[in-house]
């Protein structure tokens, strides 16, 4: 398996983003060609050290990395990626990598 996660910054308008997050981005996202499993975080974003300055995380899954990059090479993949500027105005960070249970 493989997962994209992506930690969205905190925004300069948290009621906005989570509007467009759950009404637009949602949708588009879940028309993403091979993917699995779709998750999002909950409630505020803490770290050992308190606050972490994310707003939300989100886990994508796919069977592989190569699925990942194909599904961002469609065209549902480039309307979510298009969407995003839209309302992530504290920023973005995108981490892609294959996972195994241990």
């Amino acid at each position: 398996m493989a997962e994209l996660v992506v930690l969205y910054k905190t925004p300069k308008d948290a009621a906005a983003f989570d509007k467009h997050y759950a009404e637009t981005h949602i949708p588009l996202a879940k028309k993403l060609p091979g993917l699995k499993k779709y998750a999002v975080s909950t409630g505020p974003v803490g770290s050992p050290a308190g606050p972490s300055g994310i707003h939300l995380v989100a886990i994508l899954t796919f069977n592989s990395v190569a699925d990942i990059q194909a599904a961002f090479g469609s065209e549902a993949g480039k309307a979510a990626a298009g969407d995003v500027p839209k309302f992530a105005s504290g920023g973005a960070d995108l981490l892609i990598f294959d996972t195994m249970e241990v």
